[in-house]
């Protein structure tokens, strides 16, 4: 189990999100949808509909858009969403795994292209750089929750492999398998829900990229992030924070 590490500017940056609010809440309704479809509308038994609202639920959801986007998968006409995952390239060569839900993969994949190729990217085919990461469960909590080395021993008690935290967040994360039960584990242990709980695209190793690269980065995930087929964007990049400084002044 290691401990504090640099994974949090690996995906889109969070902070970006806090203006992006409608987006975030569209996108957290089109996977209960989706999850709801699938599995059912009952939560005991269906546990990505279960992840979906736990993470809906920490990013302060109202209950009536959860409800809603429950009520929608019942709907015998509604349109159906295919889960896709486009692979690329990025600035620096920097490997790019962008998850997409969506209702017309050709708008999709046009799309996602050309967020890419303009700006400085360039996707590639399935495959292409997934063999880069390992799929893994990761749980995020307010770092106010508990103490760093309370939820590292948490953690470590409910079955987690890593646990990275800071002063806003912890990150934990777990076997793509024991995602439910770590979950579960924490969420009593603490006795507050998850800011999120999902499957992830996580590096097995990362890219330290400099002020020029980064900013081309972000610029690029911040256009593919505003697309509405796009749920999720993970990166093999790593940004210190002196460049971050750099890039929000």
């Amino acid at each position: 189990m290691a401990g504090h590490s640099k994974f949090k500017n690996i995906m889109h940056r969070k902070g970006a999100q806090d203006k992006k609010r409608s987006s975030m809440f569209s996108k957290l309704s089109k996977e209960i949808t989706v999850a709801a479809k699938m599995g059912g509308p009952d939560m005991d038994s269906n546990p990505r509909l279960r992840l979906a609202v736990q993470t809906a639920r920490g990013q302060s959801m109202p209950k009536d858009n959860i409800e809603r986007a429950i009520n929608k998968s019942m709907g015998g006409d509604e349109e159906n969403y295919d889960e896709i995952r486009y692979e690329g390239f990025g600035p620096g060569g920097t490997a790019i795994i962008v998850e997409s839900l969506t209702d017309n993969r050709n708008r999709a994949a046009s799309e996602i292209r050309t967020g890419f190729a303009k700006n400085g990217g360039n996707l590639g085919e399935t495959g292409c750089v997934s063999y880069q990461f390992e799929k893994v469960g990761e749980i995020i909590f307010d770092a106010e929750v508990k103490s760093a080395d309370e939820m590292f021993e948490l953690a470590l008690e409910a079955g987690a492999e890593d646990v990275a935290s800071d002063d806003e967040t912890h990150e934990i994360y777990c076997a793509m398998e024991d995602l439910q039960d770590v979950t579960a584990a924490l969420t009593d242990a603490t006795g507050a829900e998850p800011k999120s709980a999902k499957l992830i695209w996580k590096p097995e190793n990362t890219i330290e990229v400099d002020l020029e690269t980064a900013r081309k980065l972000l610029k690029m995930i911040d256009v593919l992030d505003d697309l509405d087929d796009v749920q999720n964007i993970y990166g093999n990049y790593e940004i210190s924070e002196e460049i971050m400084e750099q890039l929000s002044e």
